[in-house]
C-alpha cells in the first residue's frame, strides 16, 4: 500500500486535470474520468486496481448522498414528488424485471432470479453524471429538479431489488409475503431511523458548546451514522441518509451558525469533489480485474451481452418517461398535479436519455460474493454479471453523455414559466427584504438608530438613497441591533421561500448566503 501511494496521489493530480480539460471542452467529467481510467489501467506496471466494493457503499456512498440531499431543494422535490416517486420506485422495478425476462431468455445460464439481480444492479441512473452534463446546457426547471429528486431516491430501491435477488439465487426460492414486510421495513425502518439520527445530530448541535470545526466535523460523521444505524437493522441505509439530510438541510438555520454554515460547504464543496473523481476513475482502472474473471465465455459475445442490456435500459426508460406523461395526464382529471399542462414529446425524450449508469451499479456488482456459502459452490455467473455492468456503465456515460447535450440543444425546450423571471424575482425579494427591513429597524431598534450612525446608514441604504460604501463604527449595543437586523432578514427569506411558490429557492439561497457573508464580516470587525 505504501508503495501505491505515489500512484493514487497521482491520480487525485490527474482528477484535477481531467476535470479542467472537461471544464474547458464542455463535456460532462464522469465521462472523461471513465475513459481515462480505462486507459490507464493498460499502461504497463500500474498497480492492480481491486475496488472493495464495502469501501464504496459505506465510504463513497454515504457522503455523496448526503451532499446531494443537502442541496436539493425540498420545495421543488415536494412539488414534484409524484413523477419523481414514479421513477425512483416504479420505472426501477419496471426496468429491474424487463432485464430479468431479456436476461433470460437471450444469455446462458440466467435464470429469472439471476436476471432480476442484474436488472437490480444497472436499474438506477447516476446522479453525478446527469448533474455535471446540465451544467452545461440550459434545461427547465423542473427537469432538473426530478432528475435531482430521482437520483436520491433510485438508489434506495435497486439495493433493495439486489437484496431480494440475492436470496432469491442463494436459496431458489422466494416467498412474496415475507419479501412485502421486508420491503416495507427497508422503507419505514429507513426513513424512520435517518429522521431520528438527523434530529439527535441537530439537537446535539443546537444545545451544545460547538464550534465552527466541531460542526463542520460533525456533519461529515453524520451520513456515516445514519448508513450503518440503517443497515445493522436491515434497513436502507441509503434512505436514512437521505430522509435525515433532508431533515437537516431544512433546518440548518436553527442549528448551525453562520461560521459553520459557511465553512460547511467549502469542506462538503471539496470532499464531494475528491470522491465523485476517485469513483468514476476507479471504475475504469478496475477493467483488469473484471476481465480477468470472465471464464466460459468469449469476450465478444460478453461484450453484445452488455450492449444487448444496455438498449433495454435506454427503452424501457423512454417508454417509461412518455408511460409518465400519459398517466400523468389522464390523473389530473381525478387529483391535482403539480402541472395540468402537456409537457409534449420533448421532455419525455430527454428524460429518458438521461439514464447514465455509474457508482452504485458497479458497487453492487461488485459486492456479489464469488461462493454462495462459506466453502459452496461458486456464485453462478458473477464474472459475466460484473462485465454486463461495466459495459452498461461505459456505454452510457460515453454515449449517452456525450450525446445528450447536443440533444438538449437540438430540441428547443418549452418555456414553462414555473417561476417568476430572474430578475422579477430580484426585484421582489429586493423591494419586500427593503420595506421589511425598514419596518423592523424603525419598531425595534429606533433609539439607537437616532444616535448610530452606522445605523443610520444602513437605514439610508435600504431606503434606496445610498450603496453600500457606508463607514463601520459599532459599539457593542450597535453591533447587537445590527446583527438582530440580518437575523430578522433571514427569518423573512426563510418565510418567503415558504409561502411564495413562483420565487425560484436558489434566488433565495443566494440572499441567504449574503446575509450569512456579512454577518461574519461583522463578527470579524473588532
Amino acid at each position: 500500500m505504501i508503495d501505491d501511494f505515489p500512484f493514487y496521489l497521482s491520480l487525485i493530480v490527474a482528477i484535477v486535470l481531467l476535470i479542467m480539460l472537461a471544464n474547458k471542452i464542455r463535456v460532462a467529467y464522469p465521462v472523461l474520468l471513465v475513459i481515462a481510467g480505462l486507459l490507464i489501467s493498460f499502461i504497463p506496471g500500474i498497480p492492480l486496481i481491486k475496488i472493495n466494493p464495502e469501501l464504496i457503499f459505506i465510504i463513497f456512498l454515504p457522503p455523496l448522498l448526503y451532499e446531494a440531499a443537502w442541496a436539493i431543494s425540498w420545495k421543488e422535490l415536494w412539488k414534484w414528488r409524484r413523477i419523481i416517486g414514479s421513477f425512483a420506485f416504479v420505472v426501477v422495478f419496471f426496468t429491474a424485471i424487463t432485464v430479468a425476462l431479456v436476461a433470460n431468455h437471450f444469455i446462458p445460464g440466467f435464470s429469472l432470479a439471476l436476471g432480476f439481480l442484474l436488472g437490480g444492479i444497472v436499474s438506477p441512473p447516476d446522479a453525478v453524471s446527469a448533474s455535471a452534463i446540465l451544467k452545461f446546457v440550459k434545461v427547465p426547471k423542473r427537469m432538473a429538479s426530478i432528475l435531482e429528486g430521482e437520483s436520491l431516491l433510485n438508489d434506495a430501491s435497486s439495493l433493495i431489488i439486489f437484496r431480494f435477488a440475492m436470496i432469491a439465487v442463494a436459496t431458489g426460492q422466494f416467498v412474496w409475503h415475507d419479501a412485502a414486510l421486508s420491503f416495507s421495513w427497508m422503507l419505514i425502518g429507513g426513513i424512520g431511523i435517518g429522521a431520528l439520527v438527523g434530529w439527535i445530530f441537530m439537537k446535539g448541535q443546537q444545545f451544545l458548546p460547538t464550534d465552527a470545526n466541531m460542526d463542520t466535523i460533525l456533519t461529515i460523521v453524520a451520513p456515516y451514522v445514519m448508513y450503518i444505524a440503517a443497515e445493522e437493522v436491515h434497513s436502507s441505509g441509503v434512505l436514512a441518509v437521505v430522509s435525515g439530510a433532508l431533515l437537516l438541510s431544512n433546518n440548518r438555520h436553527q442549528f448551525l451558525n453562520t461560521s459553520s454554515r459557511l465553512r460547511g460547504i467549502n469542506v462538503w464543496e471539496s470532499v464531494a469533489f475528491v470522491l465523485n473523481g476517485l469513483v468514476f476513475i476507479l471504475i475504469g482502472l478496475d477493467l483488469p480485474e473484471i476481465t480477468s474473471g470472465l471464464e466460459g465465455v468469449s469476450i465478444s459475445a460478453a461484450i453484445g451481452y452488455g450492449l444487448l442490456i444496455t438498449a433495454v435500459l435506454v427503452v424501457v426508460r423512454l417508454i417509461s418517461a412518455y408511460a409518465a406523461v400519459i398517466i400523468t395526464l389522464i390523473a389530473r382529471n381525478y387529483i391535482t398535479v403539480a402541472d395540468t399542462r402537456s409537457p409534449g414529446f420533448k421532455i419525455p425524450a430527454i428524460l429518458g436519455w438521461t439514464g447514465m449508469r455509474g457508482v452504485v451499479s458497479l458497487a453492487a456488482a461488485l459486492s456479489i460474493p464469488t461462493h454462495l456459502c462459506e466453502g459452496g459452490p461458486l456464485f453462478p455467473q458473477r464474472n459475466l454479471v460484473l462485465f454486463i455492468t461495466f459495459i452498461v456503465i461505459l456505454t452510457t456515460l460515453v454515449v449517452q453523455g456525450l450525446t445528450l447535450p447536443y440533444l438538449i440543444k437540438k430540441i428547443k425546450m418549452p418555456s414553462y414559466n414555473d417561476y417568476l423571471p430572474e430578475d422579477e424575482a430580484e426585484e421582489k425579494i429586493k423591494h419586500g427584504m427593503a420595506k421589511f427591513t425598514l419596518d423592523h429597524m424603525n419598531a425595534n431598534h429606533k433609539s439607537i438608530l437616532a444616535k448610530s450612525r452606522f445605523l443610520q446608514q444602513i437605514h439610508e441604504k435600504w431606503k434606496g438613497k445610498m450603496n453600500d460604501d457606508y463607514e463601520i463604527q459599532l459599539t457593542p449595543e450597535v453591533r447587537e441591533a445590527y446583527l438582530d437586523v440580518l437575523n430578522q432578514q433571514r427569518m423573512w427569506l426563510i418565510d418567503q421561500n415558504h409561502t411564495h411558490s413562483e420565487v425560484d429557492e436558489d434566488i433565495i439561497r443566494k440572499h441567504l448566503m449574503n446575509i450569512d457573508l456579512e454577518e461574519e464580516r461583522i463578527r470579524l470587525i473588532n
